[in-house]
């Protein structure tokens, strides 16, 4: 117990790391892994993996540094999710797309959702260069989400205009 009480004090040099968190060490990226590219499905190195994992493809990319908003993105996340739920509410309730209340949450929420969902975004378009060398097929099925989030971004942003413009 004085251990693990002795382990939430250390500071880290991680910049994601908050007085109170428990101490986790940072997976280190393999070398192999960045610099060998591999065809899809060809067994990834066996040095440090478990007997159960050695010969199968790499289950995932070490993630090398946080996006800038990494430390607030459930914070803000929250916040477009309550005004989401009292705009929706509101509009089934019957009150009109024009009205002072789902205008306000729109306005609120559309510049976080904007933000929170612009860092997600970057993280899986780094996750999708991360793969290129490992797995080229995960890398561009991670290409393919970061088109599709792009166009739900601007399909929200387009349903945000039309709220304040009613």
């Amino acid at each position: 117990m004085e251990r693990v009480i002795r382990l939430h004090s250390i500071s880290m040099d991680d910049e994601r790391w908050e007085p109170g968190m428990p101490v986790l060490d940072r997976q280190a990226v393999p070398e192999l892994a960045v610099r060998v590219p591999r065809a899809a499905g060809t067994p990834q190195a066996t040095g440090s993996l478990p007997p159960s994992l050695q010969g199968l493809p790499p289950r995932s990319v070490p993630e090398t540094a946080p996006t800038p908003l990494q430390r607030h993105y459930i914070n803000l996340s929250v916040i477009v999710l309550i005004c989401g739920a009292i705009a929706i509410t509101a509009l089934e309730l019957g009150v009109s797309l024009g009205s002072p209340l789902v205008k306000l949450c729109v306005l609120v929420a559309t510049p976080l959702l904007l933000i929170t969902t612009g860092d997600a975004v970057l993280r899986i378009w780094r996750s999708a260069w991360a793969w290129m060398p490992v797995d080229r097929g995960k890398g561009l099925f991670r290409l393919a989400w970061v088109a599709a989030s792009i166009l739900g971004l601007t399909a929200l942003l387009l349903a945000a205009i039309v709220v304040l413009v009613a």
